[in-house]
């Protein structure tokens, strides 16, 4: 979502510049956390892409073993 806002006080605009800087971060990211804080809003759970839910799931399978088995060897004749 965007906003545009206008007619921002020159106090606020310093105030929001000098906590970017003094925070490393940029004006948007600074504008927004200060709309979460004062709307007590807190920050959305952030949406993962990790392989995490796959923990602890593996299952021993002998047919896939078989399968990956080649790629436990080594070919002589190529590493001559």
């Amino acid at each position: 979502m965007q906003y545009t806002i206008r007619n921002i006080p020159s106090s606020i605009d310093r105030e929001l510049r000098e906590r970017a800087r003094r925070n490393q971060q940029s004006l948007n990211e600074t504008v927004v956390d200060a709309l979460r804080r004062g709307l007590g809003v807190g920050p959305e759970e952030p949406t993962y892409d990790d392989l995490d839910d796959l923990i602890g799931t593996w299952k021993p399978d002998a047919e896939f073993d078989r399968a990956v088995a080649d790629q436990d060897s080594v070919d002589e004749d190529a590493w001559r």
